[in-house]
């Protein structure tokens, strides 16, 4: 009978205490690191054992424990970025510059919607630019230079209005630059070294990117 009375008072503790929410932002994070070669053990720090990634190297959370900046710069990694990086939904700094990472930049970065400055340059990434980058209502910088990128510069990104700094320079980019919103105010330099990337749209309809 004891046992009994035991075993209810122990279901009912259970039933009264607050679910435990997965650490939907460390298992991000694991998820790049799980697709990445670290030679220089950059991200050892990385414990999913932790209740959060707040304590991990190159992670910077604010006074709520939300992930808001990734620092990888120069850190000798390698491999593909991961789509789960679009769950940061606080992150606001994303600096993964000067390494090798490769591949496609995933779609779902364009869901980092406290995103201020997106450096991607100096790596080994391919494909187009996300269109999905035009919700990035709060994005500032963003730096894709001295990659493997191709396709046109989507004109969905006009919409940003907050974008200062623009630079796909050095890849091999095709079509025409836009000239709307803050493509106005972007140096020719932010351009340069794309052999197929012809110059500024012309006014009226947006012509056909032949061989694009």
């Amino acid at each position: 009978m004891a046992s009994r009375v035991a075993l209810v008072s122990f279901l009912l503790l259970l039933a009264a205490a607050p679910a435990m929410s997965t650490n939907y932002e460390g298992e991000a994070l694991q998820a790049l690191r799980a697709r990445l070669s670290d030679p220089s053990n950059a991200l050892q720090s990385w414990n999913p054992s932790l209740v959060n990634p707040c304590t991990w190297f190159h992670v910077t959370c604010d006074v709520r424990n939300r992930v808001i900046r990734l620092d990888l710069g120069n850190s000798n990694i390698s491999g593909p970025l991961a789509p789960e990086l679009g769950r940061l939904q606080d992150l606001q700094y994303l600096e993964l510059y000067g390494n090798n990472f490769e591949g496609k930049i995933p779609e779902e970065l364009g869901n980092l919607k406290s995103l201020i400055s997106m450096d991607l340059y100096g790596n080994r990434l391919e494909g187009e630019i996300p269109k999905s980058f035009a919700k990035l209502k709060s994005l500032r910088f963003l730096r894709l230079n001295n990659n493997k990128l191709s396709g046109s510069i989507p004109r969905e990104l006009v919409t940003l209005s907050n974008l200062k700094v623009f630079d796909v320079s050095n890849n091999d980019l095709c079509g025409t630059i836009p000239i709307d919103g803050p493509f106005a105010t972007f140096p020719i330099q932010s351009f340069g070294n794309n052999s197929r990337l012809n110059g500024p749209e012309l006014q009226g309809p947006v012509p056909y990117d032949f061989g694009c």
